[in-house]
């Protein structure tokens, strides 16, 4: 498997040139980190030179507290990525493609909508729920949370208990939004709460 990895590796620098930013191999699969400046070219040619003619996922990443900020030397101190799963039926192998944000305050990438179409409700989600915007999308719009709801729930930043919390209240008779009134507490297990709890 190493041996087809580091074959896949060799080929995929050639076919993607500069647009490849790096390239690790960890746990039996390859992952490459492709620049979002020329990010669509170099999907269309993963998809139609490499032969990887299936998008089995994709997803959000939030780095902010990677490592405890340790940085990847591919990653540049960025902050938001997503990761594509890419399936070769054809060869039986599996690629995954991170790409990062260029701005961590306001992210955008372009969408793959137009190289597989299976990717808009997975754009669609990282929109929701990291704040990642894609350029060229035919409907980006929340597809998880409520189109009043406030943040995105999946960055590192978000608060645990959420802004806000909705409730049906009788005497308006509707659906109403009010701060959280939830007092954040730690709940310790009943065997850590032992006096005699790691002593001998």
């Amino acid at each position: 498997m190493a041996a087809d990895l580091s074959a896949l590796r060799t080929s995929l620098t050639g076919l993607l040139g500069d647009k490849l930013a790096g390239a690790e191999e960890r746990l039996g699969e390859l992952t490459v980190v492709v620049k979002a400046a020329g990010m669509l070219d170099a999907l269309k040619r993963l998809r139609d030179a490499a032969g990887f003619e299936q998008m089995i996922d994709l997803c959000g990443v939030d780095y902010s507290t990677y490592g405890d900020g340790a940085k990847e030397s591919n990653r540049e101190g960025r902050r938001f990525a997503i990761v594509y799963h890419l399936l070769s039926v054809a060869h039986n192998v599996r690629l995954r493609v991170r790409i990062f944000a260029g701005e961590d305050d306001f992210p955008v990438l372009e969408s793959v909508t137009d190289i597989w179409p299976c990717a808009n409700w997975y754009e669609r989600e990282a929109f929701d729920l990291y704040g990642i915007v894609f350029t060229g999308h035919p409907d980006l719009r929340r597809i998880l949370t409520d189109y009043g709801f406030v943040g995105n729930p999946f960055r590192k930043d978000f608060p645990l208990s959420g802004h806000v919390e909705m409730r049906y209240d009788p005497e308006q008779q509707r659906v109403i939004y009010q701060p959280v009134s939830v007092e954040p507490r730690e709940v310790t297990p009943r065997i850590m709460r032992e006096e005699n709890y790691g002593c001998n």
